[in-house]
């Protein structure tokens, strides 16, 4: 029997084809197992695709201020940008893992993250803020820490797991009638609104400002964003502490796009609000 064995490099390119198309694919803010081997001509980065406006879905597309400036960076590094979608709590890891380069991803430098990986400059402050629905904001005696703090004995907190925002509410708001955990900030939207998440209903999210503004707009009229910042916080990408080269590089791209006033405009464009 005739049998054609393929060359070893027609087979190596076909497999990494598939895999880069497997990690580009749509699911709906899942996680993607597939494994995008390491190259110097690409920059795998890690995302969670459901902080609008930072990151999230348009269709089938990855969009929102992390992708433009993903897509920046990729640029000025001479590298093809490749998404890798993930659940939130697994961003760290799969860094650490060697499964992306970078998370761009709308994270906030804590302390405890610092332990684990490193962060490049800055390039954005923000904090956490608070969500209601609009008929209750009678009740809210003030809309900063304080009135939360008031307020918290007698309401459900929503929070999405693995975020600042949870580390805020149970070490700050402990008091509260409960504090509920998400998978995802819509999910917790959707339980603000109509109780409808496992029979649960929260009075109040508490999450990133950027995406609670973008979130209140969406079901314009119906919640209330509550104005004041409850931490201050700033927004960085992270990499592995050992990859010096890639954490010099992506600052000097920071650097260079805020001496050029290109960072301020695309910030502007995406959080205009803040």
């Amino acid at each position: 029997m005739f049998s054609y064995v393929l060359p070893r490099h027609w087979i190596m390119a076909t497999l990494f084809s598939l895999c880069l198309m497997t990690a580009c694919a749509s699911n709906d803010g899942g996680p993607v197992t597939a494994y995008v081997s390491p190259s110097e001509s690409i920059l795998r980065i890690g995302v969670s695709t459901n902080a609008p406006p930072l990151v999230y879905k348009q269709g089938d597309d990855i969009v929102g201020l992390e992708t433009e400036l993903a897509k920046g960076l990729g640029k000025f590094l001479g590298k093809s940008v490749v998404f890798v979608e993930l659940k939130w709590t697994d961003q760290i890891p799969a860094l650490l893992e060697g499964r992306t380069d970078i998370i761009m991803s709308g994270m906030s430098m804590t302390n405890e993250r610092e332990y684990r990986i490193a962060f490049c400059e800055p390039y954005f402050r923000t904090g956490q803020i608070g969500l209601i629905r609009k008929s209750a904001e009678s009740y809210v005696p003030k809309p900063g820490y304080y009135g939360i703090l008031a307020w918290a004995p007698a309401i459900k907190i929503g929070v999405v797991k693995g975020t600042t925002g949870e580390f805020v509410a149970k070490k700050y708001f402990s008091g509260a009638k409960e504090i509920v955990t998400f998978p995802t900030s819509r999910k917790a939207v959707a339980a603000l609104k109509s109780g409808s998440y496992f029979g649960y209903e929260i009075d109040l999210l508490i999450h990133d400002a950027p995406i609670i503004y973008y979130l209140a707009a969406e079901q314009e009229g119906e919640f209330a964003p509550l104005p004041a910042l409850l931490t201050e916080e700033y927004l960085a990408w992270g990499v592995r502490k050992e990859d010096a080269e890639l954490l010099a590089s992506a600052n000097k791209f920071i650097e260079m796009m805020k001496k050029e006033g290109r960072l301020n405009s695309i910030i502007k464009r995406w959080i205009p609000f803040l």
